[in-house]
Protein backbone atom coordinates (compact mmCIF):
# COMPACT_ATOMS: atom_id res chain seq x y z
CA UNK A 1 0.00 0.00 0.00
CA UNK A 2 2.71 2.54 0.64
CA UNK A 3 4.40 1.50 -2.92
CA UNK A 4 1.37 2.29 -4.29
CA UNK A 5 0.73 5.73 -2.39
CA UNK A 6 4.38 6.51 -3.65
CA UNK A 7 3.38 5.98 -7.55
CA UNK A 8 0.11 7.62 -6.90
CA UNK A 9 2.32 10.82 -6.05
CA UNK A 10 4.04 10.76 -8.37
CA UNK A 11 1.96 9.97 -10.87
CA UNK A 12 -0.48 13.01 -9.93
CA UNK A 13 2.51 15.29 -9.79
CA UNK A 14 3.43 14.37 -13.44
CA UNK A 15 -0.30 15.24 -14.57
CA UNK A 16 0.04 18.47 -13.19
CA UNK A 17 3.33 19.35 -14.84
CA UNK A 18 1.90 18.24 -18.03
CA UNK A 19 -1.10 20.31 -17.45
CA UNK A 20 0.68 23.32 -16.92
CA UNK A 21 3.00 22.67 -20.09
CA UNK A 22 -0.03 22.11 -21.98
CA UNK A 23 -1.47 25.43 -21.01
CA UNK A 24 1.49 27.49 -21.50
CA UNK A 25 1.92 26.02 -24.72
CA UNK A 26 -1.47 27.09 -25.53
CA UNK A 27 -1.77 30.23 -24.05
CA UNK A 28 1.55 31.15 -25.79
CA UNK A 29 0.09 30.04 -29.05
CA UNK A 30 -2.67 32.35 -28.60
CA UNK A 31 -0.67 35.47 -27.45
CA UNK A 32 1.39 34.82 -30.81
CA UNK A 33 -1.55 34.27 -33.10
CA UNK A 34 -3.24 37.66 -31.66
CA UNK A 35 -0.08 39.56 -31.95
CA UNK A 36 0.06 38.57 -35.77
CA UNK A 37 -3.54 39.60 -35.81
CA UNK A 38 -3.00 43.24 -34.73
CA UNK A 39 0.20 43.50 -36.62
CA UNK A 40 -1.63 42.89 -40.03
CA UNK A 41 -4.56 45.09 -38.97
CA UNK A 42 -2.19 47.91 -38.03
CA UNK A 43 -0.60 46.69 -41.46
CA UNK A 44 -3.88 46.77 -43.62
CA UNK A 45 -4.81 50.09 -41.76
CA UNK A 46 -2.31 53.05 -40.64
CA UNK A 47 -5.27 55.34 -39.59
CA UNK A 48 -6.34 55.30 -35.61
CA UNK A 49 -9.91 54.61 -35.13
CA UNK A 50 -10.08 57.69 -33.47
CA UNK A 51 -8.60 59.86 -36.89
CA UNK A 52 -10.83 57.79 -39.27
CA UNK A 53 -13.75 58.96 -37.18
CA UNK A 54 -12.75 62.69 -37.10
CA UNK A 55 -14.09 62.64 -40.93
CA UNK A 56 -17.21 60.29 -40.07
CA UNK A 57 -20.05 62.41 -41.80
CA UNK A 58 -23.74 62.03 -41.34
CA UNK A 59 -25.22 62.41 -45.01
CA UNK A 60 -28.68 64.04 -44.86
CA UNK A 61 -31.56 61.53 -45.62
CA UNK A 62 -33.50 61.92 -48.69
CA UNK A 63 -36.78 63.32 -46.72
CA UNK A 64 -33.65 65.98 -45.75
CA UNK A 65 -33.09 66.64 -49.53
CA UNK A 66 -35.88 68.65 -51.54
CA UNK A 67 -33.64 69.95 -54.01
CA UNK A 68 -29.89 68.91 -55.59
CA UNK A 69 -28.04 69.47 -58.30
CA UNK A 70 -24.72 67.61 -59.37
CA UNK A 71 -22.05 69.47 -60.93
CA UNK A 72 -19.22 68.62 -62.85
CA UNK A 73 -15.90 70.80 -62.97
CA UNK A 74 -12.54 70.87 -64.62
CA UNK A 75 -9.24 71.98 -62.58
CA UNK A 76 -6.58 73.46 -64.69
CA UNK A 77 -3.16 73.10 -63.06
CA UNK A 78 -1.43 75.50 -65.07
CA UNK A 79 -4.00 78.06 -63.41
CA UNK A 80 -1.96 79.24 -60.16
CA UNK A 81 -4.94 79.05 -57.85
CA UNK A 82 -4.90 75.58 -58.61
CA UNK A 83 -1.14 75.15 -59.03
CA UNK A 84 -0.91 73.80 -54.72
CA UNK A 85 -2.48 70.50 -55.82
CA UNK A 86 0.58 70.00 -58.53
CA UNK A 87 3.69 71.52 -57.01
CA UNK A 88 5.69 70.32 -55.72
CA UNK A 89 6.18 67.59 -59.18
CA UNK A 90 8.99 65.54 -56.93
CA UNK A 91 8.37 64.59 -53.45
CA UNK A 92 10.40 66.70 -50.76
CA UNK A 93 10.60 65.61 -46.78
CA UNK A 94 7.48 67.17 -45.98
CA UNK A 95 5.59 67.65 -48.85
CA UNK A 96 4.10 65.74 -52.01
CA UNK A 97 1.48 66.98 -54.33
CA UNK A 98 -2.48 64.95 -54.81
CA UNK A 99 -1.47 62.54 -57.82
CA UNK A 100 1.58 61.28 -55.74
CA UNK A 101 -0.74 60.78 -52.53
CA UNK A 102 -3.79 58.87 -54.35
CA UNK A 103 -1.13 56.80 -56.11
CA UNK A 104 0.55 55.60 -52.92
CA UNK A 105 -2.80 54.76 -51.46
CA UNK A 106 -3.90 52.28 -54.44
CA UNK A 107 -0.56 50.58 -54.69
CA UNK A 108 -1.10 49.83 -51.14
CA UNK A 109 -4.97 49.09 -50.85
CA UNK A 110 -6.09 51.45 -48.68
CA UNK A 111 -8.40 53.01 -51.10
CA UNK A 112 -10.80 51.74 -53.94
CA UNK A 113 -10.91 53.54 -57.21
CA UNK A 114 -14.04 53.26 -59.56
CA UNK A 115 -14.20 53.19 -63.39
CA UNK A 116 -14.87 56.47 -65.40
CA UNK A 117 -18.15 56.54 -67.09
CA UNK A 118 -18.52 60.10 -68.64
CA UNK A 119 -21.25 61.24 -66.74
CA UNK A 120 -23.26 58.05 -64.86
CA UNK A 121 -20.42 57.08 -62.85
CA UNK A 122 -21.48 54.21 -59.81
CA UNK A 123 -19.49 53.94 -57.40
CA UNK A 124 -20.41 50.16 -56.88
CA UNK A 125 -18.49 47.03 -56.16
CA UNK A 126 -19.76 46.02 -60.01
CA UNK A 127 -17.04 49.58 -61.39
CA UNK A 128 -14.36 49.08 -59.07
CA UNK A 129 -11.61 49.15 -60.70
CA UNK A 130 -8.43 46.60 -60.69
CA UNK A 131 -5.12 48.80 -59.76
CA UNK A 132 -3.07 46.07 -61.99
CA UNK A 133 -5.32 46.52 -65.01
CA UNK A 134 -5.10 50.11 -64.42
CA UNK A 135 -1.12 50.06 -64.22
CA UNK A 136 -1.00 48.73 -67.49
CA UNK A 137 -3.49 50.54 -69.18
CA UNK A 138 -1.30 53.24 -68.75
CA UNK A 139 1.99 52.20 -69.09
CA UNK A 140 2.70 52.67 -65.27
CA UNK A 141 6.16 50.31 -64.09
CA UNK A 142 4.92 48.29 -60.89
CA UNK A 143 6.42 45.57 -58.52
CA UNK A 144 4.47 43.11 -56.62
CA UNK A 145 4.97 44.23 -52.86
CA UNK A 146 5.52 42.58 -49.80
CA UNK A 147 2.45 40.58 -48.57
CA UNK A 148 0.75 40.33 -51.93
CA UNK A 149 -2.32 37.94 -52.70
CA UNK A 150 -4.90 37.98 -54.76
CA UNK A 151 -7.37 39.26 -51.93
CA UNK A 152 -5.25 41.64 -51.04
CA UNK A 153 -2.89 43.07 -54.14
CA UNK A 154 0.09 45.63 -53.01
CA UNK A 155 2.58 46.76 -55.18
CA UNK A 156 5.61 48.79 -55.10
CA UNK A 157 6.22 51.78 -57.67
CA UNK A 158 9.11 53.85 -58.00
CA UNK A 159 8.89 57.63 -57.79
CA UNK A 160 10.29 58.25 -60.94
CA UNK A 161 7.46 56.14 -62.60
CA UNK A 162 4.70 58.09 -61.56
CA UNK A 163 3.45 60.12 -64.09
CA UNK A 164 2.80 62.99 -62.07
CA UNK A 165 4.37 65.71 -64.32
CA UNK A 166 1.30 64.45 -66.95
CA UNK A 167 -1.75 64.67 -64.48
CA UNK A 168 -2.75 68.83 -65.07
CA UNK A 169 -6.21 68.51 -64.62
CA UNK A 170 -8.36 66.96 -62.12
CA UNK A 171 -12.62 66.58 -62.84
CA UNK A 172 -14.34 66.90 -59.70
CA UNK A 173 -17.76 65.75 -59.08
CA UNK A 174 -19.76 67.76 -56.53
CA UNK A 175 -23.28 67.85 -55.11
CA UNK A 176 -25.43 71.41 -54.31
CA UNK A 177 -27.58 70.38 -51.39
CA UNK A 178 -30.81 72.27 -49.96
CA UNK A 179 -30.64 71.02 -47.04
CA UNK A 180 -33.71 71.15 -44.72
CA UNK A 181 -32.30 70.87 -41.29
CA UNK A 182 -29.66 73.56 -42.04
CA UNK A 183 -32.26 75.91 -44.54
CA UNK A 184 -29.36 76.83 -46.77
CA UNK A 185 -27.31 75.28 -50.14
CA UNK A 186 -23.99 73.82 -49.41
CA UNK A 187 -21.56 72.16 -52.11
CA UNK A 188 -20.16 69.00 -51.20
CA UNK A 189 -17.39 67.15 -53.31
CA UNK A 190 -18.31 63.75 -54.14
CA UNK A 191 -14.88 62.49 -56.00
CA UNK A 192 -11.99 63.16 -58.13
CA UNK A 193 -11.14 62.21 -61.24
CA UNK A 194 -7.04 62.72 -62.15
CA UNK A 195 -6.61 63.64 -65.88
CA UNK A 196 -3.79 62.76 -67.84
CA UNK A 197 -2.61 64.63 -70.75
CA UNK A 198 -0.03 62.60 -73.65
CA UNK A 199 1.54 63.80 -76.53
CA UNK A 200 1.48 61.37 -79.34
CA UNK A 201 4.66 59.97 -80.58
CA UNK A 202 4.21 62.56 -83.65
CA UNK A 203 3.88 65.72 -81.30
CA UNK A 204 0.35 68.01 -81.83
CA UNK A 205 -2.07 68.85 -79.19
CA UNK A 206 -1.91 67.02 -76.49
CA UNK A 207 -4.90 64.24 -74.93
CA UNK A 208 -6.81 63.86 -72.23
CA UNK A 209 -7.36 60.67 -70.80
CA UNK A 210 -9.33 60.19 -67.23
CA UNK A 211 -8.21 57.64 -65.08
CA UNK A 212 -10.42 56.59 -62.16
CA UNK A 213 -12.44 58.09 -59.80
CA UNK A 214 -11.60 58.20 -56.06
CA UNK A 215 -14.29 59.15 -52.95
CA UNK A 216 -13.58 62.29 -51.72
CA UNK A 217 -14.42 60.81 -48.10
CA UNK A 218 -11.63 58.10 -48.42
CA UNK A 219 -8.91 60.07 -49.14
CA UNK A 220 -9.81 63.02 -46.89
CA UNK A 221 -8.48 61.31 -43.75
CA UNK A 222 -4.74 61.06 -45.66
CA UNK A 223 -4.75 64.00 -47.54
CA UNK A 224 -5.82 66.33 -44.62
CA UNK A 225 -2.79 65.51 -42.98
CA UNK A 226 -0.33 67.00 -45.93
CA UNK A 227 0.02 70.65 -45.33
CA UNK A 228 0.68 72.67 -49.29
CA UNK A 229 1.86 76.22 -49.82
CA UNK A 230 -1.12 77.98 -50.89
CA UNK A 231 0.39 81.73 -51.98
CA UNK A 232 3.47 82.78 -53.38
CA UNK A 233 3.47 85.38 -50.98
CA UNK A 234 3.10 83.76 -47.65
CA UNK A 235 5.62 80.41 -47.65
CA UNK A 236 4.12 79.40 -44.40
CA UNK A 237 2.18 76.08 -44.62
CA UNK A 238 -1.30 76.92 -43.23
CA UNK A 239 -3.59 74.74 -44.88
CA UNK A 240 -3.89 71.06 -45.99
CA UNK A 241 -5.44 69.68 -48.78
CA UNK A 242 -8.64 69.07 -47.01
CA UNK A 243 -8.90 72.85 -46.45
CA UNK A 244 -8.24 73.56 -50.11
CA UNK A 245 -11.00 71.57 -51.11
CA UNK A 246 -13.62 72.48 -48.56
CA UNK A 247 -12.92 76.36 -48.05
CA UNK A 248 -13.19 76.62 -51.83
CA UNK A 249 -9.58 77.57 -52.87
CA UNK A 250 -9.40 76.40 -56.16
CA UNK A 251 -10.92 77.47 -59.25
CA UNK A 252 -12.91 75.28 -61.47
CA UNK A 253 -14.73 75.90 -64.76
CA UNK A 254 -17.82 73.91 -64.95
CA UNK A 255 -17.96 71.68 -68.06
CA UNK A 256 -21.18 69.45 -67.71
CA UNK A 257 -24.16 69.45 -65.36
CA UNK A 258 -26.38 66.00 -64.88
CA UNK A 259 -28.95 66.10 -67.25
CA UNK A 260 -31.32 63.62 -69.57
CA UNK A 261 -29.35 63.44 -72.51
CA UNK A 262 -26.23 62.68 -70.75
CA UNK A 263 -24.37 65.71 -72.58
CA UNK A 264 -21.60 68.05 -71.95
CA UNK A 265 -21.82 71.92 -71.81
CA UNK A 266 -19.26 71.60 -74.94
CA UNK A 267 -22.23 69.41 -76.93
CA UNK A 268 -24.82 71.68 -75.64
CA UNK A 269 -23.40 74.41 -76.66
CA UNK A 270 -20.84 74.23 -79.71
CA UNK A 271 -19.65 78.35 -79.24
CA UNK A 272 -17.40 79.58 -76.94
CA UNK A 273 -19.26 82.89 -76.00
CA UNK A 274 -22.67 81.21 -75.45
CA UNK A 275 -20.88 78.43 -73.70
CA UNK A 276 -19.18 80.68 -71.63
CA UNK A 277 -22.57 82.91 -70.86
CA UNK A 278 -24.54 79.09 -70.12
CA UNK A 279 -21.55 78.54 -67.66
CA UNK A 280 -21.69 82.03 -65.76
CA UNK A 281 -25.89 81.80 -65.72
CA UNK A 282 -25.29 77.86 -63.74
CA UNK A 283 -23.22 80.08 -61.54
CA UNK A 284 -25.57 82.72 -60.74
CA UNK A 285 -28.17 79.88 -60.19
CA UNK A 286 -26.22 78.43 -57.73
CA UNK A 287 -25.28 81.81 -55.73
CA UNK A 288 -28.32 82.87 -56.02
CA UNK A 289 -30.72 79.90 -54.83
CA UNK A 290 -28.60 80.52 -51.55
CA UNK A 291 -29.63 84.23 -51.23
CA UNK A 292 -33.32 83.75 -52.91
CA UNK A 293 -33.96 81.95 -48.92
CA UNK A 294 -33.59 84.83 -46.67
CA UNK A 295 -35.37 88.40 -46.20
CA UNK A 296 -32.86 91.45 -47.52
CA UNK A 297 -32.21 93.61 -44.93
CA UNK A 298 -32.58 97.09 -44.90
CA UNK A 299 -28.72 97.96 -45.59
CA UNK A 300 -29.15 95.65 -48.66
CA UNK A 301 -32.54 96.79 -49.67
CA UNK A 302 -30.66 100.08 -49.57
CA UNK A 303 -27.02 99.37 -51.11
CA UNK A 304 -29.39 97.21 -54.27
CA UNK A 305 -31.24 100.57 -54.99
CA UNK A 306 -28.28 102.54 -55.34
CA UNK A 307 -26.67 99.96 -57.85
CA UNK A 308 -29.89 100.18 -59.59
CA UNK A 309 -29.65 103.72 -59.88
CA UNK A 310 -25.94 103.64 -60.53
CA UNK A 311 -27.38 101.67 -63.37
CA UNK A 312 -30.04 103.44 -64.32
CA UNK A 313 -27.89 106.71 -64.79
CA UNK A 314 -25.46 104.62 -67.01
CA UNK A 315 -27.96 103.64 -69.13
CA UNK A 316 -29.04 107.19 -69.91
CA UNK A 317 -25.48 108.41 -70.46
CA UNK A 318 -25.06 110.77 -67.26
CA UNK A 319 -21.78 109.55 -65.31
CA UNK A 320 -22.01 107.62 -61.54
CA UNK A 321 -19.61 110.59 -60.71
CA UNK A 322 -21.03 113.50 -61.97
CA UNK A 323 -24.58 112.16 -60.10
CA UNK A 324 -22.93 112.14 -56.87
CA UNK A 325 -21.34 115.47 -57.67
CA UNK A 326 -25.41 116.68 -58.15
CA UNK A 327 -26.47 115.10 -55.29
CA UNK A 328 -23.59 116.16 -52.70
CA UNK A 329 -24.00 119.73 -54.57
CA UNK A 330 -27.62 120.20 -53.99
CA UNK A 331 -27.16 118.94 -49.92
CA UNK A 332 -24.53 121.41 -49.62
CA UNK A 333 -26.72 124.30 -51.34
CA UNK A 334 -29.58 123.13 -48.87
CA UNK A 335 -27.78 123.39 -46.32
CA UNK A 336 -25.72 126.63 -46.84
CA UNK A 337 -29.21 128.31 -47.58
CA UNK A 338 -30.56 126.75 -44.49
CA UNK A 339 -27.30 128.73 -42.42
CA UNK A 340 -27.71 131.73 -44.02
CA UNK A 341 -31.63 132.11 -42.59
CA UNK A 342 -30.45 131.21 -39.34
CA UNK A 343 -28.09 134.42 -39.42
CA UNK A 344 -30.29 136.74 -41.04
CA UNK A 345 -32.72 136.01 -37.82
CA UNK A 346 -30.20 136.14 -35.83
CA UNK A 347 -29.10 139.68 -37.29
CA UNK A 348 -32.53 140.81 -37.33
CA UNK A 349 -33.01 140.03 -33.47
CA UNK A 350 -30.56 141.78 -32.38
CA UNK A 351 -30.91 144.92 -34.06
CA UNK A 352 -34.39 145.27 -32.74
CA UNK A 353 -34.42 148.77 -30.77
CA UNK A 354 -34.69 148.65 -26.65
CA UNK A 355 -38.02 149.93 -25.33
CA UNK A 356 -38.10 152.56 -22.74
CA UNK A 357 -38.94 152.73 -19.26
CA UNK A 358 -42.15 154.55 -19.12
CA UNK A 359 -42.98 156.16 -15.42
CA UNK A 360 -46.17 157.34 -14.13
CA UNK A 361 -44.65 159.89 -11.40
CA UNK A 362 -45.25 163.81 -12.26
CA UNK A 363 -42.47 165.67 -13.36
CA UNK A 364 -41.37 169.05 -11.31
CA UNK A 365 -40.14 171.70 -13.28
CA UNK A 366 -37.62 173.84 -11.60
CA UNK A 367 -37.68 177.67 -11.99
CA UNK A 368 -35.23 180.23 -11.17
CA UNK A 369 -36.47 182.04 -8.16
CA UNK A 370 -35.44 185.27 -7.19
Amino acid sequence: MKYNFANMNTLIKSGLVVCLLLSAITGHAQVIKKSESDDKKKADSQLSVRAQSLYDTQNASEADIPWMRVIYRQIDLTQEKNMPLYYPEESTEDQENLFRIIMKLLANNQIPAYEYLDGRELFTDEYRIKVKEMFDRFHILYAQAKGYSEKNPRFTIEESDIPANEVLSYYILEKWIFDRRSSQVKPSIEAICPVLHRTGDFGGEPVKYPMFWVKYNDIRPYIASQYILASNENNVPQYNYDDYFQMRMFDGEIYKTQNLRNQSLMQMYPNDSIRKQAQDSIERQLKNFNENLWVPTPEELAKAKEEQEAKEAKANGQKIDEGKEEKEKEKTTSRSARAKKQKEAKVKKQKQPKQQKSSSAPVRSVRRTR
